[in-house]
């Protein structure tokens, strides 16, 4: 059955680099085609993208510890997506209409250059010490359960 696993993982992994391949020559290379997808993406497909994006090693041992040590307490994060969905609906056009790609760019327009600079650091910072910290922090704790690691 190992064998099979491996030639199995090869066949994805090359049907993704054919389909990473293709895809790359028949679009055009633009900062809104790769950010934004062109414009044109539906709303599954950006949910699907932020989901994708939010979830790591953190949520496997972070939430499934919490919730197995307290039941569901934790879960009132997943249970209150609505409100993110009313706050998109409420803001969404708003930013959509601007023409702007990210938060710290629309303060630019607002404001001016120094407002756009502070807000990019104050995120890069504040996501390395929280997120990325975490996650990797979580990442090590899975590989050490799972390789019996000391």
């Amino acid at each position: 059955m190992l064998i099979l696993d491996w030639i199995v993982l090869g066949a994805f992994v090359l049907a993704l680099v054919a389909f990473i391949v293709i895809s790359m020559r028949s679009k055009d290379k633009t900062s809104t085609d790769y950010f934004l997808a062109g414009r044109d993406a539906t709303w599954l497909a950006i949910g699907a993208s932020i989901f994708a994006s939010n979830i790591g090693s953190e949520h496997l041992v972070g939430l499934a510890g919490a919730g197995a040590s307290s039941g569901m307490a934790m879960a009132h994060w997943e249970m209150h997506g609505w409100i993110i969905l009313m706050l998109g609906w409420l803001f969404v056009p708003f930013y959509s209409r601007s023409g702007v790609f990210t938060m710290p760019e629309f303060l630019e327009k607002r404001y001016n250059k120094e407002s756009r600079s502070v807000l990019s650091i104050i995120s890069l910072v504040s996501y390395v010490l929280t997120k990325v910290a975490v996650t990797v922090y979580a990442g090590g704790v899975v590989f050490k359960d799972v390789f019996d690691i000391e």
